[in-house]
């Protein structure tokens, strides 16, 4: 199974899937930020990387077109979102219907949104957790692959409560492709 990644800032999940592969390959790593460190990742890790531009585009359309065409070029089968902090829209999501896959940093409903660890922080919560989802039009509404709990230590900084969340990330986001891929072989 062909597997590009789309990301926008450090890449930790990014690296954590072409660590982990399997039945899958990380043939790509597509991302919006030309400072993204994933890019730095890709380039110590063997994977292609390409950085496009949305503010080199007209539209978002003509942007996902772009988008679709490199996707084609590299005969990519799924899409694995990590770290990717821009809306999907439906370009993208028709060329790729139910072959587009999330990982939030919160356990969905709750928390949705840009900030899923923050928001959990500062609601003072006593756990979140991580969901794995397909991406669908709405934001973190998608269907759910899978799920996991964090209980929240109450002593925990911001910082530590990302450092937890990005350890269980790391861990389940690589297994759960693999067993979601076992099911299309």
């Amino acid at each position: 199974m062909k597997l590009a990644v789309f990301a926008s800032g450090n890449g930790g999940n990014f690296e954590a899937l072409v660590k982990e592969q399997s039945n899958y390959q990380v043939v790509l790593l597509i991302v919006d930020q030309k400072q993204a460190f994933a890019q730095e990742r890709a380039e110590r890790l063997g994977v292609k990387s390409i950085f496009i531009s949305p503010l080199d585009y007209e539209s978002k359309l003509l942007f996902e077109k772009a988008i679709i065409e490199i996707l084609k070029e590299h005969e990519i089968e799924y899409i694995a979102l990590a770290g990717y902090m821009r809306i999907i829209s439906f370009s993208l999501l028709q060329a790729y219907s139910k072959k587009i896959i999330n990982i939030h940093p919160a356990y969905l409903p709750e928390f949705p949104g840009k900030d899923g660890i923050g928001d959990a922080f500062r609601a003072k919560s006593t756990q979140t957790g991580i969901t794995i989802h397909y991406v669908d039009e709405g934001i973190d509404t998608g269907e759910i692959i899978f799920q996991e709990r964090i209980e929240i230590d109450p002593s925990w900084s911001l910082e530590e409560l990302a450092t937890k969340i990005h350890e269980h990330e790391h861990r389940a986001y690589p297994q759960v492709l693999k067993r979601l891929f076992e099911r299309c072989e």
